[in-house]
Parts: structure tokens; C-alpha cells; sequence
């Protein structure tokens, strides 16, 4: 008998290491399997992320694209479409919005695209090009999911999408998996600090410039320089690998404070490395929804943040972290010192965050808020399907 479950084919430019591409490992490892298929397109590359996904049925396609649009590409995508036959085609982000032109050709009932963050070259989505390019292919969307309200936003304002046609699905964060140590802090693997006699602040995110770990690093300067008393507990841990990590060590090596950090490029245990840790900090340029910051405060960490993006829907300002301008370092500074400087106040910051984290961002949340999308779409544009899907 042929699988009768409806098969979605999530599309992204590359599926690696990152946000996005979390996202959609929670989404297919926690959406009930009986409900929907499930297989990844990548117009680039699919790496070994893919072993992160813990179901079996689930195919992975790498089409290896080069840089620039695919037009030439749309016959391969046709008939790729045509041969899978998906119900669903869920793209994201610009970079794969071109693949539902050949989805339309083909004939896939239910097209869906998600935003899900800005890249370093269009920041605060002003680009009058990205929005073009955005319209151009609005004809052949059904429905938009955006991961914050920022982004939800941009779509109504910028690219002219009804809201009736946008939800709201930020990421979910497991809870189980990320959750804080029961004796506080714990050592962390190769790590040269000890969390019983050290106060660590750490960062954990691909090494590029939209991630803007350089601030980061001279924030840590200010701040040990703003109180020097701190330089004998406080120490810096910057996880995560890519151009910037020779500067951010060159940074620290500079000011004399190479080894009060440690820089160990990409690692695999994160969940290990946030209960290693005392706070949290991301000093983005732009987020979508932060998987990292959703797992620090699951972690049970106070989170300090630029305020870019989605940042300002999960910190609460002065409850569970701070927020603060991106590209200031020296403001940045003065909220590490405090924490440090305030170790009983930064517990009770994590406490909080890590109830916001259960009660607002768990996963089941995120998966029940997407498959009510794909049942919803599914109703309204294959019913018969739908019908089947149920019996």
C-alpha cells in the first residue's frame, strides 16, 4: 500500500549547522508521525546536521546550486516535484522563495514560505530590492509563516501580504533537553575554567558577521577594564566557529585578556556547555527568533541582548536579562558587570526566563502551531485529501 500521509518538503538554500535549520529538525523529530511526511531540499547542500533528524522516512535532497538565481534550476525542480509529488512545499527565507514558481508549474496544492530571519546584507529589511523580489513571487505563496513579530510585520508592510495570510510560529525550545544543572553550574568538557570558582558568561553561534561576536569580545573588555576587581572570577566562553574567530581571539589577545576567555570553535554539546555557564549573551545585528536565546533561558541563564529582531519578543527587560543596542559594546559591558556584580539577582533573571521558556516557547507549542497551519491549508485547498488524511 502507498504511504497515504501527506508528504511536506521543507526547502532552504542549505541545510547546516544553524537556527533555521534547528527548527526544522524539532519540527520533524516532535510532529506526530502518523500526521505528515517529511523530506529536506537543499538548493545548496545538505552536511551532517541531517543526522540530527531521529526519523527514519525522511529523505534528504542536495541539488548544489551555484550562486545566483536558479532560474536554470526550475526544470530540475519541476520534475523533482512532479516525481516526490509533495502536498506541501514549505520554503524559507529568500534564498529559497524561487523554488515556489516550479512548485506552482507542478501543481503542488498547499505552497508556504517562512521567514525566519534577515540576512547581514538587508539588516532592517529596507532593501527596496528584497522587498521587490519578495512581491514578485507573493502570487504563488499561500501562506506565510514569520518567526517574530518584526518579520510578521514586514510582510504586511513591505511586501503587502493580507495578515490573514501570515501566522506567527516562533521557534520552541526542549525543555528537557535544556534545562538547568541541579547543583548550579557544571564543569564543562575541555573548558580551563571552573564554574565553582569562576563567573561565566558565554555566547554560542556561528562566527559571521550578522552573529557580531567581535562586539562581544570588546564588551568584555570594557567590562573588565569598568571593574578590574572582576578579572579575578569572571571569565568569557565564545562557542561556535566561522571568519570571525581569529579576530575575536586577536581582540582579547590584544587586551591582555586571552586567557580569562576560551574560544574552542564548534561544538556539539550545547545543552552541556549552557549548564557550564552563569549568563548568557548574544550580540547579533539581526535574529529572526533566537534558538540559542530560547536555550539559555531554558538553561535557567539571564540573557543580555541586542534589541534586533525577535530579541525583544523572548527578554524581558530588567526580569529575565537586558536588552541593549547593537554595535555598543560599552552598554553591553555595564550589563555583564552588573550580573557578575549581582550573582543572586542574575539567578532569579534565569529563574524567570526559564519559566517563560516552559510556559510560552516549549516545543510543543511550535510544532502544534505548525501542523495547525499545514492542517489548516490542507482543509482549505485539497479538502478530499484532507478528508483522507482523517479517516
Amino acid at each position: 500500500m502507498p504511504d497515504q500521509r501527506p508528504l511536506v518538503l521543507h526547502v532552504m538554500y542549505r541545510f547546516d549547522t544553524g537556527g533555521l535549520e534547528n527548527g526544522i529538525v524539532n519540527l520533524v523529530n516532535h510532529m506526530p508521525a502518523h500526521a505528515y511526511r517529511h523530506a529536506v531540499l537543499a538548493l545548496t547542500e545538505v552536511t551532517n546536521f541531517r543526522q540530527r533528524i531521529e526519523r527514519t522516512d525522511v529523505d534528504f535532497i542536495s541539488l548544489h546550486k551555484q550562486p545566483g538565481h536558479g532560474f536554470w534550476q526550475y526544470p530540475k525542480l519541476f520534475n523533482l516535484f512532479r516525481q516526490l509529488r509533495p502536498t506541501i512545499v514549505h520554503s524559507r527565507n529568500l534564498a529559497a522563495l524561487e523554488a515556489q514558481v516550479p512548485a506552482w508549474a507542478a501543481g503542488v496544492p498547499v505552497r508556504i514560505h517562512g521567514e525566519h530571519g534577515r540576512d547581514v546584507g538587508d539588516l532592517d529589511g529596507s532593501s527596496v530590492t528584497h522587498q521587490r523580489m519578495r512581491r514578485l513571487y507573493r502570487p504563488f505563496v499561500h501562506h506565510y509563516t514569520a518567526l517574530s513579530r518584526d518579520l510578521a510585520d514586514y510582510l504586511v508592510d513591505k511586501v503587502h501580504v493580507s495578515p490573514d495570510a501570515i501566522t506567527q510560529a516562533c521557534n520552541g525550545v526542549d525543555t528537557d533537553r535544556f534545562r538547568p544543572a541541579q547543583d548550579g553550574p557544571q564543569p564543562i568538557a575541555g573548558c580551563p575554567f571552573d564554574p565553582a570558582q569562576h563567573w561565566l558568561v558565554g555566547t554560542v553561534g556561528r562566527m559571521q558577521a550578522v552573529k557580531d561576536q567581535l562586539m562581544l569580545a570588546h564588551a568584555f573588555v570594557h567590562a573588565m577594564a569598568l571593574a578590574p576587581e572582576l578579572t579575578q572570577r569572571v571569565r568569557l566562553v565564545m562557542v561556535g566557529d566561522g571568519p570571525l574567530r581569529a579576530q575575536v581571539q586577536n581582540v582579547l589577545d590584544t587586551a591582555g585578556l586571552g586567557a580569562l576567555a576560551w574560544v574552542p570553535g564548534e561544538r556539539t554539546d550545547v545543552a552541556d556547555i549552557m549548564r557550564g555557564l552563569h549568563a548568557f549573551a548574544l550580540p547579533s545585528l539581526a535574529e529572526g527568533i533566537s534558538n540559542t536565546i530560547l536555550e539559555a533561558m531554558a538553561s535557567g541563564l539571564p540573557v543580555v541582548a541586542t534589541t534586533v529582531g525577535g530579541n525583544t519578543d523572548l527578554v524581558l527587560q530588567g526580569q529575565t536579562g537586558y536588552l541593549t543596542s547593537p554595535s555598543d559594546p560599552q552598554a553591553m559591558a555595564l550589563h555583564l558587570v552588573a550580573l557578575a556584580s549581582n550573582p543572586q539577582q542574575a539567578r532569579n533573571m534565569g529563574q524567570a526566563g526559564r519559566q517563560r521558556a516552559q510556559s510560552t516557547f516549549g516545543l510543543q507549542v511550535m510544532v502544534s502551531t505548525y501542523q495547525r497551519v499545514y492542517d489548516q491549508q490542507l482543509r482549505r485547498l485539497c479538502p478530499l485529501r484532507s478528508v483522507q488524511q482523517h479517516q
